[in-house]
């Protein structure tokens, strides 16, 4: 097969599709990469490390997707992308369809193969493809907040760990899965006061258990929210349904709750965002104002630290990038449940449900 690894475009998304080590295995499998000139650049991987392994490197985007019969990426296609899509393409990578209409109806129009990394999902229901990025984002949720509390940023000016003798920040992390989870462990570790909730009581106790003393569990409801944002100065929210968009959790009125200069994080923004004054932002652009409250809603946020997260991602996803390079995308989702849970659309019809009843579009359960 003749695999595609594009420069993503998406703004700061400074990560690449598939590591040196990755595309080194895809080779050794008999199956032909390219490469577009500079993609890997700014995770710290070179041209000629690609080249070392047996990739081919191509001079723009438009001869990557015309040669490829398989497109391994990072981020969505974005509007200059749509067109470059063909019918009967292999498409895997990050879609988050259910927050875009317009990519949605793009890739319908395509007749491509669309699988989504976000719901490739195993039968105990872990995402395997969200877990890498996940851990990451939730680790940077936390970093983010922490700056953006000082003054000189719009913050309230509260140091997370604090110092003897004056106490420590206070963060709420909405969503006890791996972000969550992620967020909750490197809060404590800076020495703040952390409180994660969410609905699912066994998780609950697994994270009572497994999180150090200085985080708290609650049973996430509105009132126990409320009761929490006026002591809150970092909020995290981390709540995901797998291929749907975000439940709001924070509503605009509740804003007045919280102390000014607080700061929002919304690391769903992906899946449309957890808080209703969400808006997705940008790492040139990443923070805005409402009501006194910082929102930082950045899309992308392992994109800041491209090495760490294209290696991580490669990871997870090699294992399936082979497997559909090796059997042909049918084959391998027949074969693989997990995989086939990451078919999307395919050939101009919408294959996973959640996606289909966000835009009221037929729905084909069968490939």
């Amino acid at each position: 097969m003749k695999i595609g690894i594009p420069k993503e475009i998406k703004n700061n998304e400074n990560r690449v599709g598939m590591t040196p080590a990755g595309v080194n295995e895809l080779c050794k499998h008999g199956h032909e990469v390219y490469v577009q000139h500079t993609a890997g650049e700014n995770s710290g991987f070179k041209d000629a490390d690609y080249e070392a392994v047996g990739a081919k490197i191509l001079p723009d985007i438009t001869d990557v997707y015309a040669q490829a019969d398989m497109i391994v990426k990072v981020k969505e296609p974005i509007a200059p992308e749509y067109a470059l899509v063909r019918r009967g393409q292999v498409v895997f990578t990050y879609f988050h369809f259910a927050c875009e209409r317009a990519l949605t109806e793009a890739m319908i129009k395509s007749g491509a193969v669309c699988i989504a990394y976000e719901t490739v999902q195993k039968a105990d229901g872990s995402l395997p493809l969200l877990v890498p990025m996940s851990e990451v984002a939730g680790r940077m949720a936390v970093l983010n907040g922490a700056h953006y509390l000082q003054t000189t940023k719009g913050g309230n000016g509260r140091l997370i760990s604090g110092v003897p003798g004056v106490l420590p920040a206070r963060v709420l992390v909405l969503g006890g899965g791996t972000v969550g989870e992620a967020a909750a462990r490197m809060a404590s570790g800076l020495g703040a006061e952390v409180t994660i909730a969410d609905v699912n009581l066994p998780r609950l106790r697994q994270l009572g258990i497994n999180l150090p003393a200085n985080v708290h569990t609650l049973y996430s409801s509105d009132y126990n929210i409320r009761k929490q944002l006026p002591m809150t100065d970092i909020v995290i929210g981390s709540v995901l349904v797998p291929g749907d968009k975000a439940p709001k959790l924070i509503t605009r009125d509740m804003l007045a709750l919280m102390q000014r200069g607080s700061v929002l994080v919304d690391v769903a923004i992906d899946q449309g965002g957890c808080f209703e004054t969400s808006r997705p932002t940008t790492h040139s652009e990443p923070i805005y104002e409402v009501d006194g409250i910082l929102h930082y809603c950045v899309a992308n946020i392992p994109g800041a630290v491209p090495n760490t997260s294209t290696s991580a991602l490669t990871n997870a996803t090699l294992h399936y990038a082979v497997a559909l390079a090796d059997k042909g995308w049918q084959q391998a989702c027949r074969e693989d449940e997990a995989l086939c849970k990451g078919l999307n659309i395919v050939n101009g019809k919408v294959t996973y449900k959640a996606v289909a009843e966000v835009f009221g579009l037929d729905y084909y359960p069968e490939f």
